[in-house]
């Protein structure tokens, strides 16, 4: 009977602690959410609302993204600088595409994190945890 009782134990154990570990890494994000798109005289202006959950500060943080028309033809490819996000805090920023017609755009992908730095951040971490999501009429991908 402990013969049987054992192997059992030890793999309830490694689940659980796979569990538990999983479980915290879900924990750990970088929520990116397009909020608004507004048209303004020259540009479409883009809103977004930044969370870090990350664990640690960003002290930069560039996103390279390529935004693409309704037809899915590449508009263009720019560097949007979030700037600094503290761990646990929320920023918006926001970036103007000159020319632009927001009715024209059909998607924004967030193709690489140019610059993810902070004190104690792994590499990769921003483009692993990054949570994508949109309250505005355009797609964001990643």
């Amino acid at each position: 009977m402990i013969r049987q009782f054992v192997p059992t134990l030890l793999v309830s154990l490694a689940i659980a602690g796979a569990a538990a570990a999983s479980e915290g890494e879900t924990d750990r994000s970088l929520r990116l959410e397009l909020n608004t798109m507004t048209q303004t005289e020259s540009a479409c202006r883009l809103t977004f609302v930044v969370d870090n959950a990350l664990g640690a500060d960003l002290d930069a943080l560039v996103l390279e993204t390529v935004v693409f028309d309704a037809g899915g033809v590449v508009e263009r490819l720019s560097l949007f600088d979030f700037q600094s996000v503290p761990e646990g805090r929320t920023r918006v920023r926001q970036f103007d595409l000159p020319g632009a017609e927001c009715a024209a755009l059909g998607r924004v992908l967030v193709n690489a994190a140019e610059d993810c730095s902070g004190a104690g951040l792994e590499a990769g971490a921003c483009m692993e945890h990054l949570r994508l999501e949109s309250r505005a009429d355009l797609e964001v991908s990643g």
